[in-house]
């Protein structure tokens, strides 16, 4: 598996203006995109930090992950997403070390990119997002 960097940490709130506008208004970043990931029942809205991004999630269906997510534990950090070269090979590398997959494909995820998560029982209680961009790949 190669990681080349961290793509982005996800952060699940209860209301995605609000969200925005703290990172606004007090952390002076900019909201440079706003999404919604129909088959994730989820809306985004991303920031820049250096190369890294914040993504916000909120819920657009109380029974979505994010929704059950912010039920169970509240507004926070979700997960941690690192860019890697070949998804799915880097899927296939983790199960063989023993690692339970959430996603055993890749699948579409906010921005174009092909994501897989792996499950935070088996990464120290951390949800963790292997994410490749490979609209940007050589």
């Amino acid at each position: 598996m190669e990681v080349t960097h961290i793509e982005h940490i996800g952060i699940a709130v209860k209301n995605l203006e609000e969200g925005i506008r703290f990172y606004e208004q007090v952390l002076g970043l900019k909201c440079y995109a706003i999404e919604e990931v129909k088959d994730q029942k989820v809306k985004t809205a991303f920031f820049k930090v250096g190369q890294t991004k914040i993504e916000l999630l909120e819920s657009t269906e109380a029974e979505g992950p994010i929704g059950k997510f912010i039920e169970k534990k509240g507004e926070g950090i979700h997960h941690l997403a690192f860019a890697v070269k070949d998804i799915d090979g880097s899927l296939k590398i983790a199960e063989e070390k023993g690692i339970q997959l959430i996603d055993k494909t890749s699948r579409k995820g906010a921005e174009g990119l092909d994501i897989g998560f792996l499950h935070p029982k088996f990464t120290m209680g951390v949800l963790t997002e292997l994410c490749e961009d490979k609209k940007n790949t050589k």
